[in-house]
């Protein structure tokens, strides 16, 4: 290679050095740049500015909420906005930060979305203690209260859902934002009801699925909305508490018995979709059967036997015993299983007429005893003791007579 050709490549090499440096971007603490995601680690993403060496961006740098790597918030080949936190050319070090750049960017839309009572949809970065955590830019804290229309239990298998969201609370100097699900939640169920609550009609019967039980009753869904079926309406049967009968997740047939838009009420009733225990009866009794029963309650002209569900007869007092009571309770108790015969039946009136007396022999009447004979008189022998009439008469004179003679 001769001189002049060497020269010649020193001069384009230190050409295209000089042209590369000036390509090259100058940036110093505070800046704003954009950059490309080259390679990603799980603790810090490296990014290519264009500068003389890749920058760092920490894990902790990369979102306003807990990641466990850095691959849940960039991808290779993204292009991200950035902060410059540090730099050090010594050590080829140039840490930057995704996190403050969306959150400058955030505070002023997530203002504006707060005002407007928007709906945000975000997803789910972190279970904590209290409550779910979503990155909306800034951390955004959702209460454990404001998760659900319903109580959760175990937040656990929220994390990655996406939920519908509003802004509660907003306080940009203390970092802090309040996110609601449920408000969410309530505004589209209350639509919701109000929709199907003026579809519906007295009467109508319609399938349901038994949501929740409480003492006084079961909620059951018909659509979307809750109906409330109160503990007498659960059965024709008494029932004590609704689990006796039915069960979350249940599929039911229930009809309406009212509807109060204004309240936000439904009532239904499972009874009243059924059968009747007296259309059920109809066919099961006949004047004359014999039919077991259990006494329910006791009043004073007589007793209220149940001898099929929800179907009670009554017991009159003259129909209990062959003896003479003065009250049911001298023979019956509540609880008591007893024999009865159908005196009467009307199932259109839901009357049933028994008797108990009509199961049982009489007794055989007792005889009457005879009278005893009068004992005849006894005579009195005692000559100073005379008890016949005439010696029951006598006169003043004779008793009294010697001392009368005295006054003469």
């Amino acid at each position: 290679m001769s001189e002049e050709t060497k020269v010649q490549e020193s001069a384009a090499a230190e050409s295209i050095t000089e042209e590369t440096m000036d390509n090259l971007v100058s940036i110093k603490k505070g800046d704003t740049v954009k950059g490309t995601i080259v390679k990603i680690e799980d603790n810090q993403a490296y990014v290519s500015l264009g500068y003389k060496y890749d920058g760092v961006i920490p894990l902790r740098e990369l979102s306003a909420v807990h990641l466990d790597n850095a691959a849940e918030a960039v991808q290779v080949g993204q292009e991200v906005e950035l902060k410059v936190v540090s730099i050090d050319d010594d050590k080829e070090k140039l840490v930057l930060s995704k996190r403050i750049i969306d959150a400058e960017r955030s505070w002023s839309e997530l203002q504006e979305k707060f005002e407007k009572g928007e709906i945000l949809e975000v997803t789910i970065a972190d279970v904590v203690k209290g409550g779910l955590v979503a990155d909306i830019g800034v951390r955004g804290f959702i209460p454990a209260s404001m998760v659900e229309r319903h109580f959760v239990e175990d937040f656990s298998d929220y994390k990655g859902r996406t939920l519908r969201v509003k802004i509660k609370e907003i306080d940009s100097e203390n970092n802090k934002v309040i996110l609601s699900a449920k408000e969410v939640l309530e505004e589209e169920y209350e639509a919701n009801k109000q929709q199907i609550m003026s579809s519906l009609e007295i009467g109508q019967e319609i399938e349901g699925t038994v949501q929740r039980l409480t003492p006084f009753g079961a909620f059951v869904d018909i659509g979307g909305i809750d109906g409330l079926v109160h503990v007498s309406e659960l059965s024709w049967e008494h029932v004590a508490h609704p689990k006796d009968v039915v069960t979350e997740g249940q599929a039911v047939r229930v009809k309406v018995l009212k509807v109060d838009p204004a309240a936000g009420k439904i009532s239904l009733s499972m009874k009243a979709a059924q059968p009747g225990p007296w259309e059920t009866a109809a066919d099961k009794f006949k004047v004359g059967d014999v039919v077991t029963g259990t006494v329910k309650r006791l009043v004073n002209f007589g007793a209220f036997v149940e001898v099929a569900p929800g179907v009670e007869g009554l017991v009159h007092i003259s129909q209990i015993a062959h003896r003479h009571i003065a009250t049911p309770f001298e023979v019956l108790k509540e609880g008591q299983e007893v024999q009865a015969k159908v005196l009467d039946f009307i199932p259109s009136e839901q009357r049933i007429s028994l008797s108990i007396k009509e199961t049982e022999e009489a007794p055989e009447p007792s005889a009457r005893p005879e009278r005893p004979s009068r004992a005849p008189k006894e005579e009195i022998n005692n000559p100073n003791v005379s008890m016949n009439k005439e010696s029951m008469s006598f006169t003043l004179g004779e008793r009294f007579g010697d001392k009368l003679s005295k006054f003469k």
